[in-house]
């Protein structure tokens, strides 16, 4: 009996046969009752993040940004906030970078408690963080005690807003940090090692140009919540203004005294994060650059062969 494909009789043509090598089934081109009720919960989310913003920039007196007061509070407060916050930036990258990088590719033992410890910021509440601090460098601290007697008292002075928004902030970009590093292909550094690179050349030219979008992405990030940090500034360096009083504190104390100027400074602040997020997005995306893929692609292609 033939087993041959079956021809139709007005066409002549062969129908599909079934098996492993038949064609699939074209896929509908409607989109699921899933997808549309996805589509609408997705909408309906960022319209209720989008409209408290859009709201508070269409209720913003604008007007009271011109008055003496309010333009010496904005004037201060985001000048400490931007000082302090890219000196935390710049302390977490020379801090963090190495950090992140024997995360990623030293193993030792207990390497997953150390990340777990490092990254135990990012679900603390602030407050407690700022607690923690006063316990340990405040005035009657355990070591705050000894830095007092010796002139060096920390708490509620700039130092203090920066060692809290370093606490707060280090984890964002030691986590991006640590994936980037991750994601740097073996095949490249043992490359490098037989065209007699050593490690810090190594380190210099082939991992940091391949993983500095991650860097960046991390630092973008790092500015950004050091920027907003609140809860553990003030508990450790007080809301004192011209001197400890960052942003959102200024915001704070402006809202308790006026409405409306409290108002204009979240909209300078809500800015200000915006155009971080902008920044921070651009470098997310594509987090790896065209080399590094191409590496990567080389790669699986390889394992692919011989396998």
């Amino acid at each position: 009996m033939s087993t041959g494909p079956v021809t139709t009789a007005a066409a002549g043509e062969p129908l599909p046969e079934d098996g492993p090598g038949a064609a699939s089934p074209p896929a509908p081109s409607r989109r699921s009752l899933l997808s549309l009720a996805g589509v609408a919960v997705t909408l309906a989310f960022a319209a209720f993040l989008v409209l408290p913003l859009a709201a508070l920039y269409f209720h913003a007196p604008l007007k009271v940004l011109k008055s003496a007061e309010c333009c010496w509070l904005v004037q201060q407060a985001l000048l400490l906030s931007l000082v302090t916050s890219l000196i935390t930036t710049a302390l977490t990258f020379l801090v963090g970078t190495p950090v992140a990088y024997t995360l990623a590719r030293t193993p030792f033992r207990g390497r997953r408690f150390v990340e777990a410890l490092v990254e135990l910021p990012l679900t603390l509440p602030p407050v407690v963080a700022g607690v923690a601090l006063l316990l340990v460098f405040g005035r009657r601290g355990y070591l705050g005690a000894y830095l007092e007697q010796a002139g060096l008292g920390i708490s509620f002075t700039q130092t203090a807003v920066v060692m809290a928004q370093f606490v707060v902030a280090s984890p964002y970009y030691i986590k991006a940090a640590t994936g980037a590093f991750a994601m740097v292909p073996e095949n490249l550094l043992r490359a490098s090692c037989t065209l007699g690179a050593g490690p810090c050349r190594r380190l210099f030219t082939v991992i940091l140009p391949l993983c500095r979008r991650g860097l960046l992405a991390g630092l973008a990030m790092t500015w950004a919540r050091a920027i907003g940090e609140f809860g553990a500034t003030i508990m450790f360096a007080g809301s004192f203004p011209g001197r400890t009083q960052t942003m959102p504190l200024a915001i704070l104390a402006t809202m308790n005294e006026n409405l409306h100027a409290g108002i204009v400074l979240a909209v300078v602040m809500l800015t200000v994060c915006l155009l971080v997020f902008v920044v921070a997005r651009r470098l997310l995306q594509p987090t790896l650059d065209p080399f590094m893929r191409r590496a990567a692609g080389r790669a699986a292609g390889g394992r692919d062969r011989a396998l």
